[in-house]
């Protein structure tokens, strides 16, 4: 193997983190190596973009469709390096079973295709059931990712979604570099004292508190 996916996971981030950026970026390439540390000591070799994806969208950390867009490269390159200090996954066993046998002696090609879907919901059913025996008592949390719980006397309790919670990661992006101090001053831009924004003329672009609601928004 050779390549800069070749080196340890942990070099790895040091390497990315040490590229600088926004302190989001840095902030979610830690969280997606410690789930992948997880991901590892759990036992899974599953390192594949989807299967991480997943992951990482429940987590909050991003979108799963994300990692394959352009700007996304670090992760993947993280990912990756993950995947190749586990080495690849087991190989599966292939087993012809018993039901598969029974198809493949139907000369009909129409009732061939009718029994494999019946075999195919039977086998769901199946694994639904066995899954509902192991798990005597299931609790399923429905509260929203990121909302907490308010309680007042003589109510029931109630989940709270902050705002900040709603936005998706490309949401929360845009509006911290709508008020970074950065993208205002390309645009001749600065925000003011009282969290107006103004150009170089002096002139109120946005008036007073703008920056401020978008901080307060973000949770920052």
């Amino acid at each position: 193997m050779n390549g800069l996916t070749d080196i340890h996971p942990d070099a790895m981030l040091e390497a990315l983190l040490a590229k600088g950026g926004r302190s989001n970026r840095r902030e979610n390439l830690a969280k997606m190596h410690e789930l992948c540390r997880k991901q590892h000591e759990a036992g899974s070799r599953d390192f594949s973009l989807p299967a991480i994806g997943r992951l990482a969208e429940a987590a909050g950390i991003m979108k799963g469709r994300a990692l394959y867009n352009a700007p996304s490269a670090d992760y993947r390159a993280l990912i990756e390096s993950w995947a190749v200090y586990v080495g690849p996954a087991a190989p599966k066993t292939t087993k012809t079973l018993a039901s598969h046998e029974y198809l493949l002696r139907i000369e009909d090609p129409a009732i061939r295709s009718i029994m494999q879907t019946i075999i195919t919901e039977r086998d769901k059913l199946k694994a639904q059931l066995n899954i509902l025996k192991a798990n005597t008592q299931v609790t399923v949390d429905r509260r929203p990712l990121g909302s907490t719980i308010a309680s007042v006397p003589g109510a029931q309790p109630i989940a709270v979604l902050a705002l900040s919670a709603q936005l998706t990661q490309s949401e929360r992006e845009a509006l911290q570099k709508a008020v970074s101090r950065n993208y205002l001053e390309e645009r001749g831009m600065c925000e003011g004292s009282h969290g107006e924004i103004v150009n170089e003329r002096g002139r109120t672009i946005f008036e007073v508190g703008f920056a401020r609601a978008i901080r307060k928004v973000l949770g920052d």
